[in-house]
């Protein structure tokens, strides 16, 4: 696979997941959770929203390392020959002021059902910068995508 139609592939994987799984960590731990996320047209730039009373604020708090895993299986055995997995590899940061506005747009627009849990004070919303993309498919074929 091209890196064009590794990137169309990857943005097509992008569009049709509502949610990924986040492995954040403290520590030696790693943590994982499945989070909704909104990818606006730059990819490199992921947007996601939780609790700050949670363990994966406090995680990130630590350590704004992180990974997204986003994949398309359906839970068959076919998955292991056909599925497409997606692995971000980036940097979390919480949105403040304007920037916190800019990515609750992008995520009301993907997650209108999440709108008020997103705005509410509670919540902090992150914007992970992606240095890069790890796409498998067809169970070996590995694509790395990077700005």
């Amino acid at each position: 696979m091209n890196h064009t139609d590794a990137k169309a592939t990857l943005r097509q994987l992008l569009d049709s997941r509502y949610v990924g799984v986040l492995a954040t960590s403290k520590e030696d731990w790693p943590y994982a959770n499945l989070v909704a996320f909104a990818v606006p047209d730059n990819i490199y730039e992921m947007i996601f929203a939780t609790p700050r009373q949670s363990r994966k604020y406090e995680n990130l708090a630590a350590n704004p390392k992180v990974s997204m895993l986003m994949d398309d299986r359906s839970n068959n055995i076919e998955d292991l020959r056909d599925a497409v997995a997606a692995t971000a590899i980036g940097t979390a940061v919480e949105a403040a002021g304007s920037e916190r506005e800019r990515c609750l747009v992008i995520y009301a627009a993907r997650h209108p059902h999440l709108d008020d849990f997103a705005r509410s004070a509670s919540t902090a919303v992150f914007r992970i910068t992606v240095e890069k993309y790890v796409m498998v498919s067809r169970f070996q074929n590995v694509v790395e995508i990077a700005p």
